[in-house]
């Protein structure tokens, strides 16, 4: 059976990441309104073939903390899934940190629009664009 994870939780302090943030390096670092800023860290076993850091994996730290963004505008009988990701990589990502933020641009009452900004030794390595439905939990 799949767990699941409060946000709301996580955010406030009560409740530890899912496993996905943790697996991946990803931890928050700060939110504010329609804001998640976070601190990815980046080990050797998430490197590909060439040395850097599989794309992938580049996505799943920018929607992570696209996740945080929107919760914080979010009630809790609310829910979100993202129904598209466009990811530009502008230079390769290697072992280290980077820096993470993402903010919603457009809040709708159905869709949402949010933006990430990988940053890694002070330059932008990515930046990702993700439509969000909201809906109601079931």
């Amino acid at each position: 059976m799949s767990k699941t994870v409060n946000l709301h939780e996580v955010i406030a302090g009560k409740s530890a990441p899912p496993a996905c943030d943790t697996s991946l390096g990803v931890q928050l670092v700060k939110t504010g309104e329609g804001y998640a800023k976070g601190k990815w860290t980046i080990g050797e076993h998430l490197l590909n073939g060439n040395g850097v850091v599989m794309g992938g994996f580049v996505s799943a730290a920018a929607d992570i903390m696209m996740a945080y963004a929107i919760t914080t505008l979010l009630h809790e009988d609310q829910t979100f899934a993202s129904i598209n990701l466009h990811t530009t990589f502008h230079r390769p990502t290697v072992v280290g940190e980077v820096e993470v933020e993402a903010k919603v641009e457009k809040f709708g009452r159905t869709v949402s629009y949010l933006t990430a900004v990988l940053t890694q030794n002070g330059k932008e390595v990515a930046s990702a664009v993700s439509s969000v439905m909201i809906m109601p939990k079931r």
